[in-house]
């Protein structure tokens, strides 16, 4: 059987549970089809529709199908940022279910007597914030410190920052950015995205004001072709048509004006933003 048939049809083992996220959120094992086969489990996470908190602006039982609906839309533009999501039946009822990503540990992967580097998203003290690094804001922490929020200037991660554009994502934390130990950048947790009105919330605004890749942009630009055939199907299985409508619209806004938008409501972060 293959990974995908695994993921779409294997049995989900639940072995632990993300105890920070919002929602349930269980992380779960399928084991090989075969008892004797050598390969290991594959490890996904498992959000039933039963577990979704309600929110006040998204409509009830509906978070599942926009992170479906939003791997779609990633995948459609060739991006591969999110990883491999679905809906399917699990041990709680019907859910979201995603491929496990394997981070890379940027606080331990280092050598002996080595400052360890700062994770994709971070905190730092406004002195030092180092190269390759955009701030945000800053803050106090905790201790009544003076800190600054900050994020890598890394290709890969702006190209996670230009499809939250894409989705409305009302809900980039810092930790929903990993880096792959593929190299990969990939960005998780898209339950609060594609609402009809703007929702952008997000911590990463170091690209506000900068010109979008023109590579990306071209991307883009075939994306909005394909939008009103068989991905508008697919799409329509998640999502509203108003949405829909949004999202193109959206899309239109941002090939007019290819450059990265400033924040425009009084909430733009959320809320932690790790």
């Amino acid at each position: 059987m293959s990974q995908p048939d695994r993921l779409r049809t294997g049995e989900l083992s639940v072995i632990g549970r993300v105890t920070t996220a919002s929602n349930v959120t269980l992380v779960c094992e399928i084991a090989p089809p075969d008892l004797g086969e050598e390969s290991a489990p594959l490890r996904v996470v498992y959000k039933p529709v039963r577990g979704e908190r309600p929110l006040w602006d998204f409509p009830d039982g509906t978070l599942a199908g926009r992170e479906v609906a939003s791997y779609l839309i990633s995948e459609a533009i060739g991006w591969g940022v999110i990883p491999e999501t679905i809906l399917r039946e699990g041990p709680y009822g019907p859910g979201m279910v995603q491929r496990w990503v394997e981070s890379a540990d940027h606080h331990t992967d280092v050598h002996p007597g080595h400052t360890p580097r700062l994770d994709l998203v971070d905190l730092c003290p406004p002195a030092a914030v180092p190269d390759g690094f955009r701030e945000v804001l800053r803050a106090l922490d905790d201790t009544g410190e003076e800190v600054s929020l900050i994020h890598a200037d890394d290709p890969r991660l702006h190209r996670v920052a230009v499809l939250d554009l894409i989705l409305n994502n009302a809900d980039r934390k810092g930790g929903h950015a990993l880096e792959g130990v593929d190299g990969q950048v990939y960005g998780v947790d898209h339950g609060i995205c594609l609402h009809r009105e703007h929702k952008l919330r997000t911590v990463l605004w170091g690209w506000a004001g900068a010109p979008i890749d023109t590579a990306l942009v071209e991307d883009i630009t075939a994306f909005a072709q394909a939008l009103s055939g068989p991905l508008a199907d697919a799409l329509a299985e998640h999502i509203t048509d108003t949405e829909i409508d949004a999202l193109s619209e959206r899309t239109r806004e941002l090939l007019d004006d290819p450059v990265m938008p400033r924040p425009r409501t009084g909430r733009p972060i959320p809320w932690p933003a790790f």
